[in-house]
């Protein structure tokens, strides 16, 4: 959530940031409420001033035993009634004031730094660098998903049988290979002073929409949502560790706070009917090994930083192609300020596909849950927070299957996953 300080003094900033994220809020009606709010509080203070005099002189007089000329009685009963009406009737219209105010608040999105490229989808990101040699085949490559079934690693057939659409069964290797991933990533990251933590994969729709996911129908769509529990089923694991720290106050000393999170992740997909049907590229249900900071405001574009190295360090060592790309204003989150994607090469597409995203959050999500340090004066500040991608499980498989993919239909294991995985080739049985 935006500051309403920051607001009333930039609106027209506010503005441009909404409609650089396509976002469409009424800013104009959110100050107009903000300031018939503050008048209201302003009378509602004077009222209940001029009802504690009202209440102290009778009181005062009563304690002192004097007697009230009968007329004086009656006109500070009378204007104690008239007194207590008007503030009922006031209270009344800052509660609807503030509902609607409150309401247009969280419909405004975290505004995108400075140096974020104005853009309207992922066709106007801006392409940073690219890392690692695409693979060159002596053979027709296949897709991931002909190897895996060739090699009895990937079943979705059954999958549809069982859950429908968009699901499916990691078997054998592909299992093992999953786990391999899930090891390798915690013994690299741990080390970099994150915390290890399997998080719930159900939050309360307030949490939800605290962190900022919910905001549109569009990212409604995506969710899962259990009615009758009031409960949101997760699309990403920061979903849940952001919450974590709800009311609470870090001391500046224990910054940064650091989570390295694994779950599994349920979306929707709404909207993407026709798109990547086939496989596991894009499913209602995926394993995910999330990054995520409580930082320093001071320090946050640093930390930033420091995930997106971490997140290459990760691709360099298993290997693989990928290209980093700083997201358009347009194709960034709802509580995004920046972020970078990481999209690894896909050889029978021909082209990179979105495996990693890092973002930074600034102070967005922080104070829709109040979460604070106290610095070295003793005063109390909004943290940062910021969430990065260790590993999409099931990409990063669809990844590693083609371009490790062999002549003979088998696939090579990435020399940092063998000791995890006690092989070093997918063969068939």
């Amino acid at each position: 959530m935006l500051d309403i300080r920051f607001i009333r003094e930039n609106p027209e900033k506010v503005k441009q940031g909404c409609q650089k994220k396509q976002v469409k809020v009424d800013v104009d009606r959110i100050l107009l409420l903000d300031k018939k709010r503050r008048n209201l509080i302003q009378e509602l203070d004077k009222l209940r001033s001029e009802q504690n005099r009202i209440s102290s002189e009778t009181k005062a007089v009563v304690q002192s035993h004097e007697v009230l000329p009968k007329d004086r009685l009656e006109e500070l009963e009378g204007e104690g009634r008239e007194n207590k009406k008007e503030i009922k009737n006031k209270e009344i219209e800052l509660k609807k004031i503030d509902e609607e105010f409150n309401a247009l608040m969280v419909q405004v999105p975290n505004l995108p730094l400075d140096d974020v490229p104005i853009g309207k989808d992922e066709s106007e990101n801006k392409v940073l660098r690219e890392k690692g040699k695409k693979p060159k085949f002596s053979f027709k490559n296949k897709d991931y998903l002909e190897i895996a079934q060739d090699l009895d690693l990937i079943d979705v057939k059954r999958a549809a049988k069982v859950s429908g659409t968009r699901f499916g069964y990691l078997k054998n290797e592909a299992a093992l290979l999953e786990l391999a991933l899930i090891n390798f990533a915690f013994n690299k990251i741990i080390k970099q002073g994150f915390i290890p933590v399997i998080p719930p994969v159900m939050i309360k729709s307030e949490t939800m929409e605290a962190m900022g996911y919910i905001a549109t129908k569009k990212d409604l769509a995506e969710r899962y949502f259990f009615e009758k529990d009031n409960l949101f089923l997760v699309g990403t694991a920061e979903q849940s560790i952001g919450p974590m720290h709800k009311d609470e106050i870090f001391e500046e000393k224990d910054l940064p706070k650091r989570y390295l999170a694994f779950s599994t992740c349920f979306r929707e997909e709404a909207g993407s009917y026709g798109k990547d049907t086939k496989g596991i590229l894009r499913v209602h249900q995926f394993d995910k090994i999330e990054m995520f900071s409580f930082c320093n405001p001071e320090i946050s574009r640093k930390e930033h930083e420091f995930f997106l190295n971490l997140e290459e360090k990760l691709m360099k060592e298993l290997n693989l192609p990928y290209q980093v790309v700083k997201n358009c204003s347009g194709d960034m989150a709802f509580p995004t300020a920046i972020q970078y994607d990481i999209e690894t090469w896909i050889p029978s597409e021909d082209r990179y596909r979105e495996t990693h995203s890092t973002s930074n959050c600034t102070d967005f999500q922080a104070r829709r849950l109040n979460i604070r340090y106290r610095d070295k004066s003793g005063k109390l500040n909004f943290v940062h927070t910021i969430n990065g991608t260790a590993f999409a499980i099931g990409r990063t498989i669809i990844a590693i299957i083609e371009n490790y993919q062999q002549k003979d239909g088998s696939v090579l294991v990435p020399k940092v996953l063998q000791k995890y995985i006690g092989f070093k080739i997918i063969s068939k049985k």
